[in-house]
């Protein structure tokens, strides 16, 4: 068994009020601003102290998945995203083992077609066909690693109790090696779920719970500023007519996710934070004055916010409704 080392996270905390600079890269990944509340900062750092996963749910576009990058930003730690799909199995988190390979190779070193000492010694060593998945990597990584789980519940329904062990006790085996590997430090882990199924109950105990709610007008507002012009704190330096443009645009998009929800109720996906900032971007390339008569009639661009052809039906029939009245 490996020795572990632990970390202290007591000093480890989350304020949700470093942000990077406009364009900020990292690992070639654009980080953005995130704008959390109180509440979602608490449940961060509550995660940190207990050393559990978080769960985070809520409506597409609510933030969930951009969290984990801006916590690994602010506590400047390594960041690490493992997306679920249907075929992912939890062992493939920890690691894979390439038998064909090395089956391959034991075949050419027993045609004597290996010869070079060194690389002998790689082919009989079992550990040579070892490769770390996510999870594997957060829990060896030399320091604390932020995790992402992203959509987990895409997974086998099986897949969450595949991992009870591991994100109990913070270690894992890997029999071909005939080794343990032990955590070297206690990952923070984020677990994004869009409720497409329920998970289990014993994987729910595992974890902390956190409803992301789809942000108020003014979060939008300051979202906007954040994500297009890169401003968190002195709002002033932004143009007075951006600032007109971005009331009139966020008004005008939470009066269409309103009239979405009447319509379908909570079926279906509903607009998101996303695609306002694309909204948002379209509408200023076009001169200020324009843009704001054009939303005073039917929304301009609405390729940008509609994704499905029956949400333009449903709002092109209140359009011609208003029309006629």
């Amino acid at each position: 068994m490996d020795e572990i080392l632990t970390t202290p996270t007591e000093n480890l905390r989350y304020t949700g009020k470093k942000h990077p600079p406009k364009d900020h890269k990292e690992n070639g990944q654009r980080v953005y601003p995130y704008l959390p509340s109180d509440e979602l900062v608490e449940a961060v750092n509550l995660a940190i102290t207990l050393q559990r996963p978080l769960l985070l749910q809520g409506e597409p576009g609510c933030g969930k998945t951009k969290l984990a990058q801006a916590v690994a930003y602010e506590l400047e730690l390594p960041y690490l995203c493992w997306t679920i799909k249907s075929t992912s199995r939890a062992q493939d988190g920890l690691y894979t083992y390439n038998n064909l390979a090395r089956l391959r190779d034991s075949q050419l070193l027993g045609l004597g077609q290996i010869t070079d000492p060194q690389e002998k010694r790689r082919v009989k060593d079992p550990k040579t066909y070892v490769e770390l998945g996510k999870l594997g990597e957060a829990f060896l990584s030399d320091k604390p690693t932020v995790l992402l789980i992203d959509e987990i519940d895409k997974a086998d329904i099986d897949f969450p109790n595949d991992l009870l062990l591991e994100l109990d006790e913070k270690r894992f085996s890997i029999p071909e090696t005939k080794k343990e590997k032990t955590a070297r430090h206690s990952p923070i882990i984020f677990i994004t779920s869009n409720q497409e199924r329920d998970l289990p109950d014993a994987f729910l105990r595992r974890c902390l719970f956190h409803y992301i709610e789809f942000p108020k007008k003014e979060r939008l507002i300051e979202i906007i500023m954040a994500r297009v012009f890169g401003v968190t704190q002195d709002k002033s330096t932004i143009p007075e007519n951006e600032n007109e443009l971005i009331e009139a645009a966020v008004d005008k998009f939470q009066e269409l996710r309103e009239f979405l929800r009447e319509e379908k109720g909570e079926r279906g996906k509903n607009i998101s934070t996303s695609e306002l900032i694309d909204w948002f971007e379209v509408l200023r390339q076009y001169p200020h004055d324009e843009v704001l008569k054009k939303l005073q009639g039917p929304l301009p661009y609405l390729g940008v916010l509609l994704k499905t052809w029956d949400d333009h039906r449903l709002y092109l029939s209140k359009s011609r409704g208003k029309d006629e009245s």
